[in-house]
């Protein structure tokens, strides 16, 4: 079954159990595994405080091949509430950081998307969602609310965009 279908299927199994949330959700497909950190689901939308995508091919990759798919992927999702783009490369750990660009300003503070790509340990993908507040040092989770159809999409565009020679 392939990732994308995995997932859905497993979202509409959560959705229909009534299991209490949060709940980790796993889909798996070609060696891939796809792990959401599901905070809240109905029939339309679902809400999540972190995506990961394990990629075993990109283990120990050439910092290269990182860095392209940071800039393939922030081509290509262009639908998130902010924009996003490279920020930091560090070639020595293997790590690219996305973040929004710019991050969405908030009448105390701002919130911003962050994806670190690694070819580090199992290579990665990882999204998450931050809220600073104005005045307060250091910054905090929170969740990235998206409709199924949304979430489906933004894997689709992953698993696009993915190297395929690491």
């Amino acid at each position: 079954m392939a990732l994308r279908d995995d997932l859905d299927l497993k979202l509409q199994t959560l959705h229909s159990s009534g299991q209490t949330l949060p709940a980790s959700v796993q889909a798996s497909d070609g060696g891939l595994t796809l792990r959401i950190e599901v905070t809240a689901i109905d029939t339309l939308s679902c809400a999540f405080s972190e995506l990961v995508l394990f990629v075993p091919q990109l283990q120990n990759a050439q910092f290269d091949v990182v860095k392209q798919w940071a800039t393939d992927l922030s081509k290509r999702i262009t639908y998130l509430l902010e924009n996003i783009g490279p920020l930091e490369f560090d070639p020595t750990a293997g790590e690219v950081l996305i973040r929004s660009t710019p991050p969405s300003q908030l009448p105390n503070g701002s919130q911003y998307y962050e994806i670190v790509l690694s070819s580090s340990g199992t290579g990665s993908f990882v999204l998450k969602r931050f809220k600073s507040i104005a005045g307060q040092p250091g910054r905090v989770g929170c969740d990235i609310q998206l409709t199924r159809e949304v979430l489906l999409r933004l894997v689709d565009d992953l698993l696009a965009t993915l190297p395929s020679t690491p």
